[in-house]
């Protein structure tokens, strides 16, 4: 008996649920990316499809370079982070941990579209949407719900009703009734991502797609995921901090270094126009704390650095970090010990950004060690003051860029002088104190007996 040529034959292969790489056979260990236990069964039906006709080449000197069209909302911080606002025809990936606000941040952002927005819930009911948004204040006839699952469905309203934006609630729950998998799945995750990165692109509708993250805080899914949306948004905070921050870890259409702040009452998120005003809040100059200048894109920022050194009752001394990268932390206590001649040994470090801010510069380096210095010894830094600064290995101080732009928020919020490596200008009202290392560091903060 002969088969049919035109017969479409299902085939398998295997998925990595991290890197999207495929395999014809299933392994413990995924080939391409060497993760563990990351393999997926995925059902492929090949088809039929006439050769295409070959396209149209441009050179890339006739290529136009006009600025993608924008759609700017109301609140800069939004802006600032999309890299200018909202870009027509543009998918962007939202996530962050349960309870965290992204459903919140983006009902806020469907009130500022000043157009036609659907809101697709998977998740929720249309009740419990419209209950949220009679919470926040929203009640623009403009905003469509739509409580469903079925990606088939979703894609039909997107096309009838052709909004300026639409949300999808989230990315994890619509599905394709056509593939046998499951919501969630690999299978179902790279289609419906596909079909509507497809659908943006060929409507010019900018699509929002909300993404559960794991227990390590990825993104949950193929890491593919990540690589076809355009721009990749994370909002970062705890439930029992006032702060939120909205950070772009990918984004085709600005930096990934800007970042936005929030904070979150009882009736919903509200921006922080002046985020150095309000994480510094009630300032005490006490041991153990000090003021790093850090800058996050174009923008600078005053945080508060607090630290706790404590004898330790066992024979391991513990290193606790938040908010600073736990690495970094065991450097510089150790070039405290050996170049600073500090016996950190047999105590506990704590360390914390106050208001839930990660700085991940090494121009916090100084701020941190002094920060640790100072309660060791008991001595305050004095009123004032700001502190700026890389330190290396040798205990050297190195210079960090955008120094002045640091320098010039430090002067704007009122501090009078200012620790920074050797070389740094400071602005009108700001006194410096340059220093080369960590000996003559010590000694501008504590007094000259602290070398």
């Amino acid at each position: 008996m002969m088969k049919n040529p035109n017969t479409k034959k299902r085939t398998v292969a295997f998925v990595c649920r991290e890197c999207g790489g495929e395999s014809i056979r299933w392994s413990g260990q995924c080939p391409h990316c060497r993760a563990w236990n990351t393999l997926e069964e995925l059902q492929v039906s090949p088809s039929q499809r006439s050769p295409a006709p070959a396209p149209r080449v441009v050179p890339i000197t006739e290529v136009e370079l006009e600025a993608e069209p924008r759609l700017v909302l109301a609140w800069d911080e939004l802006n600032r982070v999309l890299g200018g606002g909202v870009v027509r025809g543009s998918l962007v990936l939202l996530g962050g941990e349960p309870g965290v606000g992204k459903s919140t941040l983006l009902m806020h952002l469907a009130a500022q579209a000043g157009g036609k927005v659907l809101y697709a819930s998977g998740e929720e009911s249309a009740q419990q949407v419209g209950m949220r948004a009679r919470r926040l204040g929203v009640s623009d006839p403009r905003l469509l719900l739509l409580a469903e699952t079925d990606l088939e469905r979703v894609m039909a309203a997107i096309e009838a009703e052709a909004p300026a934006i639409a949300i999808v609630d989230s990315i994890q729950t619509v599905s394709d009734p056509a593939l046998e998998a499951g919501p969630g799945s690999v299978t179902q995750v790279r289609q419906a991502s596909s079909r509507l990165m497809r659908a943006a692109k060929e409507s010019g509708v900018s699509i929002f797609v909300v993404g559960h993250v794991t227990k390590e805080g990825a993104i949950a899914g193929p890491r593919l995921l990540e690589h076809m949306v355009d721009t990749v948004l994370y909002l970062e905070g705890e439930r029992s901090q006032e702060f939120r921050v909205l950070r772009a870890a990918k984004n085709r259409f600005g930096s990934t270094e800007e970042i936005g702040i929030f904070t979150m009452t009882d009736s919903g998120m509200e921006e922080v126009s002046d985020p150095s005003r309000a994480l510094l809040g009630d300032l005490r100059e006490v041991p153990g704390t000090a003021v790093l200048a850090t800058l996050e894109g174009t923008r600078p920022l005053l945080v508060e650095l607090q630290s706790l050194v404590s004898p330790t009752p066992f024979g391991l001394p513990r290193r606790s970090a938040t908010g600073i990268d736990l690495n970094r932390l065991h450097m510089i206590v150790a070039v405290l010990e050996k170049r600073g001649r500090l016996s950190l040994g047999a105590s506990d470090v704590f360390v914390n950004v106050a208001g839930g801010i990660r700085v991940q510069e090494p121009a916090a380096d100084l701020g941190l060690a002094l920060a640790i210095a100072g309660n060791l010894r008991e001595r305050a830094l004095p009123p004032g003051t700001v502190v700026v600064g890389e330190l290396g290995l040798a205990g050297e101080v190195r210079r960090v860029g955008g120094i002045e732009r640091r320098l010039q928020e430090a002067a704007r919020r009122g501090f009078r002088q200012a620790i920074v490596p050797r070389g740094a200008a400071a602005p009108s009202g700001l006194r410096t104190l340059p220093v080369a290392d960590l000996a003559e560091a010590m000694a501008a903060a504590f007094g000259e007996g602290a070398r």
